[in-house]
C-alpha cells in the first residue's frame, strides 16, 4: 500500500528529471563488508546528530547499519568522506523495518537522538602513542574535549555525557616506567606535571590525587555518565579504588615506602570490575597486579591471537548488542600494558562481551553503576599488535575497516541511543 501511494510522486519525479535525492526519503549506510569506510561512517552519524537529525541504528542488520532521512548536504558529506551509502525510498526502508521487526529475527532499531558530549581524560603533554581513541575520533571527525585532573577535581565531569580513559596510571606510579624510562625527558616532565597538579589541588602525593580523581569518575558514572577505558586505565583504575587511603606506592614514586600491609587493606567492594587481585609490589616490574595475564601464560602469539565477540539478543538485551556491532565477530588481538583480563578475577555481575576461551582471558566487558555504565576494553591499539613506547602513531587511513576500532566507536554512539517504537 505504501508503494502504491508513493508511485504517482515517483513517476512525476522521473518525468521532471529530478535526481533520486529529490524523491527518495532515506539514506542507508551499510556496515557489513560492503562499507568502504566503517570508521568514518560513525563520524557521519555524529554529524547528523549534531544537526539535530535522528539516526536509526539497525542492530544486527548488515553489520549494524545506519539510516536517516535525507537532509541538505548529507550526500555531499558522504561523498567527501568516502562512505558507502544508498539513497532509498520510503517503501524500501519500510521493507527493511519489517525484516527487523520480525519476532524471529535477532535485530532491532535504536534511535540515536542527540550527539553526546565527549571528554577525553588526557594530559596536555600526551604523546602520539598514548591513545587509540583520540586517533579514531580524529579520523572519524568526531569532536571531543580534553580534560585532566584539574577539570575532574573541579567538578566539570557532569558537563559531559561520555568519558574516555586510555593509557593512564591511577596508582600514581607513572605507568611503572621507572626502570626503563626514568631518564627520558618526557617521563621527567610527566612526573613534574603530576606533582605540580597534586600540590595545586592540595594533595601531598600524586597517588592521593589520582585516588580522588577515580572517586569523582565513579560519581560521574553513578549519576548517569558513560565511561569507557582501555589499556592500563582499566586495571589501574580499579586498583586505585580498592586502595583508597592505602599507600601502595614505593619511595621512587612518592618519597616514602609503601605500606607493607597494602595488599591486606584493599577493599574490593569499591571496584567496578575486578575482585581478589594481587598487587605486583616490585616497583621495577612493568605490571600493577595479576589482573593482566602475562605473555608466557596466555599461550598465544601474534599469529593466533584472536578473541570472539558474544552475540546478544537485540530485542531483549540491546545494550551489549549495541556495543558489539561489527562486520566481524572474530577480532584480532592486540597487546598493551594491560593486554588481557584474567577471567576468575572479574566480578559476577559484569557482562563479558568478548573473550578468548582457550586462554581463559576476557578482552571486552561492560557493567552498570547507579544510573550509568562503564566499558573496559583491554589492549592499547587494535591495529598495532605490540605498540611500543616512542613509536609513531597508527595511520588509520590504512585501516578504515578495522573491526577492533569499531568497538571503540560503538561506545561513542551508545549514549545517544533510545529504543525506537515500532509502528503497528
Amino acid at each position: 500500500m505504501a508503494l502504491k501511494r508513493l508511485l504517482p510522486f515517483l513517476l512525476l519525479a522521473a518525468w521532471l528529471g529530478l535526481p533520486a535525492a529529490a524523491w527518495a526519503n532515506h539514506v542507508f549506510i551499510p556496515m557489513d563488508n560492503a562499507q568502504k569506510e566503517h570508521l568514518k561512517a560513525y563520524g557521519i552519524a555524529y554529524w547528523l546528530l549534531g544537526k539535530q537529525v535522528e539516526v536509526d541504528w539497525l542492530l544486527n542488520y548488515r553489520g549494524g547499519s545506519f539510516a536517516s532521512e535525507m537532509v541538505p548536504g548529507l550526500e555531499n558529506e558522504l561523498a567527501v568522506r568516502g562512505i558507502t551509502y544508498q539513497v532509498i525510498s520510503e517503501a524500501q526502508y519500510t521493507g527493511i523495518l519489517s525484516q527487523i521487526a520480525d519476532p524471529n529475527a535477532n535485530m532491532d532499531i535504536m534511535k540515536l537522538e542527540k550527539a553526546p558530549k565527549i571528554a577525553v581524560y588526557t594530559p596536555k603533554g600526551k604523546q602520539p602513542w598514548d591513545d587509540a581513541v583520540t586517533l579514531v575520533l580524529t579520523y572519524a571527525e568526531i569532536p571531543y574535549t580534553s580534560i585532566y585532573d584539574d577539570e575532574v577535581l573541579h567538578g566539570e565531569l557532569p558537563k559531559y555525557d561520555w568519558l574516555h580513559l586510555h593509557h593512564e596510571d591511577f596508582t600514581g606510579e607513572y605507568g611503572k616506567f621507572y626502570a626503563s624510562y626514568r631518564n627520558r625527558p618526557w617521563y621527567q616532565q610527566q612526573q613534574h606535571d603530576a606533582e605540580a597538579a597534586a600540590k595545586r589541588n592540595n594533595f601531598a602525593k600524586v597517588s592521593q590525587m589520582k585516588g580522588a580523581v577515580t572517586v569523582k569518575m565513579q560519581e560521574f558514572i553513578a549519576g548517569g555518565g558513560f565511561m569507557f577505558a582501555m589499556c592500563s586505565a582499566t586495571d589501574s583504575y580499579d586498583i586505585a579504588l580498592a586502595g583508597l587511603g592505602v599507600d601502595m606506592v614505593e619511595s621512587m614514586y612518592d618519597g616514602d615506602p609503601a605500606d607493607p600491609q597494602a595488599q591486606q587493606k584493599l577493599n574490593f567492594n569499591r571496584t567496578l570490575a575486578f575482585k581478589d587481585f594481587q598487587l605486583v609490589r616490585d616497583p621495577y616490574q612493568y605490571e600493577y597486579s595479576d589482573i593482566d595475564m602475562q605473555p608466557g601464560e596466555r599461550g598465544v602469539y601474534e599469529g593466533n591471537d584472536y578473541f570472539q565477540l558474544f552475540t546478544f539478543s537485540a530485542k531483549y538485551d540491546p545494550v551489549p548488542t549495541m556495543l558489539t556491532q561489527d562486520h566481524e565477530k572474530t577480532i584480532k588481538g592486540f597487546m598493551g600494558q594491560t593486554t588481557a583480563f584474567r577471567k576468575q578475577l572479574i566480578k559476577s555481575d559484569v557482562v563479558v562481551m568478548g573473550d578468548n576461551k582457550a586462554s581463559g582471558e576476557v578482552r571486552y566487558m561492560h557493567g552498570t553503576l547507579g544510573k550509568g555504565t562503564w566499558t573496559f576494553y583491554s589492549g592499547h591499539d587494535p591495529e598495532d599488535y605490540q605498540h611500543l613506547v616512542e613509536e609513531e602513531p597508527t595511520d588509520l587511513a590504512l585501516h578504515p575497516n578495522s573491526p577492533g576500532y569499531r568497538l571503540i566507536l560503538n561506545n561513542i554512539l551508545f549514549p545517544a541511543a533510545k529504543k525506537k517504537k515500532q509502528k503497528t
